[in-house]
């Protein structure tokens, strides 16, 4: 459906380019997946891109939100701005999110500069977009043709040469990337291989996509056919599960496996085992001497921000080499290690599971703590351990699918969150033979709730309906603290109340632990229950425990409760009742 077109750059049109790019990469995150064979073929660039728009979009939201608690009618461009470059870098992931950020960050540098309008014109979008290219390609240690770097170039030279508003010079600049992301396989030997475009530049053509929209008030036509010198005739097409690159010699495609038969991945044999990822708090002095240090220690070095405020991206053998580092330059947090597995990104022609006999079923899970993680682990689950802020990548799932090595897996994401990073992993394991159940669980929760009732002997649909019924039947809560003001469906809270959310939305604020927990509580078994499971964070007393199993023995009969240990899961308290 045609948009409401902007005249302007301004903080309204940030805010609708947001948006437009969070729905256009969520509709082509699959398709990017699927041809992620640069620089390592771990299948989640576009979900990787993604999560980082969405951490974009969602600190744009705040700033609006801000505003109109104030009684603004709406925020400036340079706050907006700020906000969308903030928002990239804090929440980046991998190569290419990482770069995606620093592009963002290179535009908000001319438009919320000194001197800058309150809104721009067609020439301050160009301005903006050739600066976006130019600062990513210099965050990149070592720049490879015929990636995003790339693309991003050649649209910020078609912005340069187009005369006219802000929508001529975007839709200048989608035609450029568009374009240059045909000739990515000309450029690099591994995309021709596979017979792929850059997954990275694609990314970024959908965002140019979304940036034409919001000026123009329509979606550019899906890539059509173009020319390209390097083998004839060239066709991008999609969207859709696969994208091709057709030449005179042949068809290579990249279905959902994420590269054609025998192509080499970005670094081929014996690249670096490890992803290490951080954010840092440092001066640009002691990041100059990082950069050199991290060149050292292995590749695909993009180290982007600036202002004292850093999102560290390499691959590396020594992963502590990494953090150490970091921790001599200044204050790394959010620290990311990711393994690349053997057949997953550095090895040629190497069988995407272990090798041995494959169990027949197996139940993959996503937690938010160490206890978590030993509980599921007992039931017999291969777990991905989430840490706070620190949701794992469609990589890291697929890795455990392949840890699990079964026929048949059984998918718990327990968060709402993952859902599409969860369907990207699953989407690529089943191109690999797995057969793969993804149940939607929101919570660990409703996860448990799962787990209790799976029975690996049954056939394996009517075991996915039982799980599915058994979470489906879980209404889930936590219980956390407020880390700063903001609009609830239960009112205004503040900084340091204590808030209990059910089933997603914040149903209680208060004051004190204990009290507002048994609020929450009471509220759930109101619908009825049979079982409460209760999941102490390590920040909550005993007595949290002690005080509701109590209320809900004397309270309501023919309910029991199970009190576990989560450990850093985030949340003070998760409680679930069946």
């Amino acid at each position: 459906m045609a948009q409401v077109p902007q005249t302007f750059f301004d903080a309204l049109a940030v805010r609708s380019w947001c948006g437009l790019a969070l729905e256009a990469l969520g509709r082509a995150r699959e398709e990017i997946d699927a041809i992620n064979v640069y620089p390592v073929a771990d299948g989640d660039t576009g979900t990787n891109l993604y999560l980082t728009v969405e951490s974009a979009t969602a600190a744009v939201e705040a700033v609006f939100a801000g505003h109109e608690a104030d009684g603004d009618r709406r925020p400036a461009l340079a706050d907006a701005v700020r906000a969308m470059a903030h928002g990239a870098l804090i929440g980046a992931r991998g190569n290419s999110g990482t770069i995606l950020a620093q592009l963002l960050r290179g535009m908000a540098q001319v438009l919320a500069g000194d001197g800058a309008p309150a809104h721009a014109d067609g020439e301050g979008l160009r301005t903006a977009l050739r600066h976006a290219a130019d600062s990513a390609r210099q965050a990149v240690a070592h720049p490879v043709e015929g990636t995003v770097l790339t693309v991003a170039s050649a649209a910020a030279e078609a912005a340069g040469g187009a005369a006219g508003d802000c929508g001529a010079v975007a839709r200048a600049a989608y035609e450029g990337a568009r374009a240059a992301l045909a000739e990515t396989p000309a450029r690099l030997a591994v995309l021709r291989r596979a017979g792929v475009v850059d997954a990275g530049g694609r990314g970024l053509v959908a965002v140019l996509a979304a940036l034409t929209e919001t000026f123009t008030g329509e979606a550019p036509r899906s890539m059509p056919a173009v020319s390209g010198p390097w083998s004839g005739s060239v066709r991008v097409a999609g969207p859709g599960p696969h994208t091709r690159v057709e030449d005179a010699g042949g068809l290579g495609e990249c279905a959902d496996s994420g590269a054609a038969p025998g192509a080499a991945t970005g670094t081929g044999p014996g690249g670096p085992a490890f992803e290490v990822i951080y954010l840092l708090e440092a001066a640009d002095a002691a990041v100059a001497r990082l950069r050199d240090r991290l060149d050292a220690l292995g590749d695909s070095l993009v180290v982007v921000g600036g202002d004292g405020l850093w999102n560290v991206h390499v691959h590396v053998d020594d992963a502590g080499a990494a953090v150490e580092a970091g921790v001599e330059a200044g204050r790394p947090y959010r620290i990311r290690i990711t393994h690349f597995g053997a057949g997953d990104v550095h090895t040629s022609g190497a069988e995407p599971v272990a090798p041995g006999k494959r169990a027949q079923r197996a139940v993959v899970a996503v937690v938010p703590g160490e206890g978590l993680a030993g509980l599921y682990a007992e039931a017999g689950a291969t777990t991905v351990l989430a840490r706070p802020g620190e949701p794992p990548a469609s990589g890291e799932l697929v890795q455990a699918v392949r840890r699990a090595h079964a026929r048949e897996v059984v998918l718990l994401p327990n968060d709402a969150d993952l859902r599409h990073t969860a369907a990207a992993a699953a989407e690529q394991v089943r191109a690999e033979g797995v057969r793969v159940a993804l149940i939607p669980t929101r919570s660990a929760v409703q996860g448990i709730a799962a787990l209790a009732v799976h029975e690996p002997e049954r056939r394996f649909d009517e075991d996915v309906v039982s799980m599915t019924s058994a979470a489906g039947a879980t209404r889930y809560a936590e219980v956390t603290v407020a880390e700063r003001q903001s609009w609830t469906m239960a009112g205004i809270c503040q900084a340091g109340d204590v808030l209990g959310l059910v089933d997603g939305d914040v149903a209680v604020i208060g004051q004190d632990l204990t009290a507002t927990a048994e609020t929450v509580l009471d509220r759930m078994l109101a619908a009825g229950g049979e079982l409460v499971t209760l999941v102490l964070g390590d920040d909550t007393p005993d007595s949290v425990a002690a005080h509701l199993e109590t209320r809900v023995r004397e309270g309501y009969l023919a309910v029991d409760t199970v009190v576990y240990h989560g450990g850093r899961q985030g949340a003070l308290l998760l409680i679930g009742v069946e």
